[in-house]
């Protein structure tokens, strides 16, 4: 089976590698199309996204390697926009929309640094209530559609990122099911995929992908459709664990 990989990423953002060092790994993993995504500019937290000084010259790349390679593989240029984006998503081949930020009026908190940040901004922002964090976080991801647009949806539980095993909070406790099912009965309704992200299984935070299996079992059977994402910041990671998971997508 030859896949796509639609969301890597590259040095313009976050990511390790060039965009075209990005492209000759996805040649040598036979994929008949890769997508590099630069992260939106978020002017109130611009260390991981591409800078507006850039932007242009990400676009300009990018169409050099499309026309470059084009014999051997297809090239696409996206953004991965933010709900809490500073601009409109405009000039890319198309749009991830994701939502990275616990957000309290102007007080913005990342979702998914580091496990030690994440737990406490818990306790500072939340009084220790996990379940009042995932309220929020699935408020954010509901808007994903109607903020950013996009033609994926991206990594839809990544409040779960340190999560592994359960350790901090548990998926199946009803105030977090009843505030992912209000965000899935919101966005499956657009028609518009849902990744599997295998992103955070090959930084060696969890064994399942975004989003984990019983969400991804909610949404197959609401009719959600889905694709397999890597969410590669590094060319060794692109189509990560893809064989596995398309065994789980089946048909």
């Amino acid at each position: 089976m030859i896949f796509s990989d639609l969301h890597t990423h590259s040095c313009f953002c976050d990511g390790k590698n060039t965009p075209e060092e990005m492209v000759l790994s996805a040649i040598d993993k036979g994929l008949k199309t890769i997508g590099i995504v630069a992260h939106c500019f978020t002017d109130f937290e611009p260390s991981y996204c591409v800078s507006r000084e850039s932007e242009e010259a990400f676009k300009s790349e990018m169409k050099r390697l499309k026309d470059k390679y084009a014999e051997k593989i297809e090239v696409k240029c996206g953004i991965e926009q933010d709900i809490r984006a500073t601009y409109p998503a405009e000039g890319y081949d198309y749009v991830i929309g994701s939502s990275h930020f616990f957000w309290f009026n102007k007080e913005w908190y990342h979702v998914d640094y580091k496990k030690d940040y994440f737990i406490d901004v818990i306790n500072k922002k939340f009084g220790g209530d996990y379940y009042s964090a995932a309220e929020h976080y699935y408020e954010n991801v509901s808007l994903i559609v109607e903020k950013t647009h996009p033609d994926i949806i991206a990594h839809f539980d990544l409040i779960t990122k340190f999560n592994e095993g359960n350790n901090l909070f548990d998926t199946s406790h009803p105030r977090y099911v009843r505030a992912q099912d209000s965000a899935i009965n919101e966005l499956v309704r657009y028609n518009i995929p849902f990744e599997i992200n295998t992103g955070a299984i090959s930084r060696g935070y969890r064994t399942e992908p975004y989003p984990e299996k019983s969400a991804l079992d909610k949404i197959k059977e609401r009719g959600g459709k889905f694709l397999l994402s890597s969410d590669a910041h590094a060319k060794e990671n692109i189509a990560f664990e893809f064989d596995k998971w398309a065994k789980y997508l089946g048909d």
